[in-house]
């Protein structure tokens, strides 16, 4: 049986449930999270915080099967909690999010043999599928989707399956080959250096998806590194280099004859727990830097240093893809790049777009409380 009481020291309802979790919660907590105050079809606050006094008080308490009751001094209309629905909800515990699968760090050792591989028909199909996959791909920020049918409009079918597409400068979709006065170093043959795409941008887009159509020249490989994995061995060898690359920002700048886009970023991202949440690392991006002089040399030391990283083997996944393929990775973790080919010798052709984070994990929550009907 669920008890519950006022707390006599604190202005704070106290729950214990029958498997021996508990929980405090506070009276300005309770008003402001009164179902009564959310519209019963948009399940949006429509209750006016401002009317509520922080003194409130709560008078009485009961508990009586799957609901909590309080009785407001203010004689309002007392309030109705389901239990279940509080004890998912403990103040100072972070409630269950389907979508914080964790990441999967990894180096050279995972191979392309170990990168989450599924078809193409599975995550068409199967709404099951799809969840696994998405959950596969976010912790370890990298997929393949093999069996795509031989049509450009393929790769973003699956992308749909997930959300909207993120548009940019580049458009809706994008395409990867060389061509003549390119206005971005992938439309050239050259070798690409690990990098994330768009850091220029005020939000870089999040997951990535390169549908390879035709990859027939020599050369051409794609090269992927786990930028969390590098950011933490970084935090562990060289704590100076990281707490500089974590709170320096530097210019990153996107311009061509229509478009000028730049912004600043900090090369490494941390959430307010200090988890690396981020990395945005392109050179070829990277506007002149304006640090104060006294400043510049020991962040050079720093910015080459995951430079260096980021070209050592140890770290680095290496696979050719071949028609039909297609890479998923996210953006902002997982740094890409590609070996030269010789545009001679075949053609080479990906098909590019972008969805970003929130559509991602949107569709992981909405997924799971599909199957099953206990996640809200």
């Amino acid at each position: 049986m669920t008890n519950a009481h006022l707390r006599p020291d604190a202005p704070m309802v106290h729950v214990d449930w029958p498997d021996g979790t508990s929980g405090d919660f506070p009276f300005i907590w309770l008003r402001d999270n009164d179902p009564a105050g959310f519209h019963p079809e948009t399940h949006e606050r429509v209750a006016d915080l401002t009317a509520v006094s922080l003194d409130i008080r709560v008078t009485k308490v009961q508990a009586d099967g799957n609901f909590l009751t309080l009785w407001w001094q203010d004689g309002d209309t007392p309030s109705r909690f389901d239990l279940t629905w509080l004890r998912g909800h403990l103040p100072g515990r972070r409630a269950h999010d389907p979508a914080r699968t964790g990441f999967a760090p990894w180096r050279a050792d995972l191979g392309r043999d170990r990168v989450p591989r599924i078809q193409a028909d599975e995550i068409l199909l199967s709404d099951a599928a799809l969840q696994d996959w998405l959950i596969q791909t976010q912790r370890h920020g990298l997929s393949v989707v093999a069996g795509l049918r031989a049509d450009p409009e393929a790769g973003m079918e699956i992308a749909r399956r997930i959300g909207f597409l993120r548009e940019t400068n580049f458009g809706i979709t994008f395409e990867v080959k060389s061509k003549p006065n390119p206005n971005n170093l992938a439309y050239t043959p050259i070798a690409l250096p690990l990098h994330t795409d768009l850091t220029n941008q005020e939000l870089p887009p999040g997951f990535q998806f390169l549908h390879c159509l035709a990859n027939e020249a020599t050369g051409g490989g794609s090269l992927f590194c786990d930028g969390y994995a590098v950011a933490e061995d970084l935090r562990q060898s060289d704590p100076e280099a990281f707490e500089m690359l974590s709170t320096v920002s530097i210019p990153f700048r996107f311009h061509d004859a229509v478009t000028d886009i730049r912004n600043r970023k900090k090369v490494i991202n941390l959430d307010e727990d200090g988890q690396v949440i981020e990395i945005c690392f392109n050179a070829h991006l990277a506007d002149f830097f304006d640090l104060a002089p006294d400043l510049m040399t020991p962040y050079y030391r720093a910015y080459r240093q995951v430079m260096q990283m980021t070209r050592d083997p140890s770290y680095l996944v290496r696979f050719k893809l071949t028609g039909g393929e297609m890479v998923v990775f996210d953006n902002r973790r997982v740094l890409h790049g590609r070996d030269a080919f010789d545009p001679q010798t075949g053609f080479r052709h990906l098909r590019g777009c972008y969805v970003d984070r929130g559509e991602f994990e949107s569709r992981i929550r909405v997924l799971s409380r599909s199957r099953d009907p206990r996640i809200c």
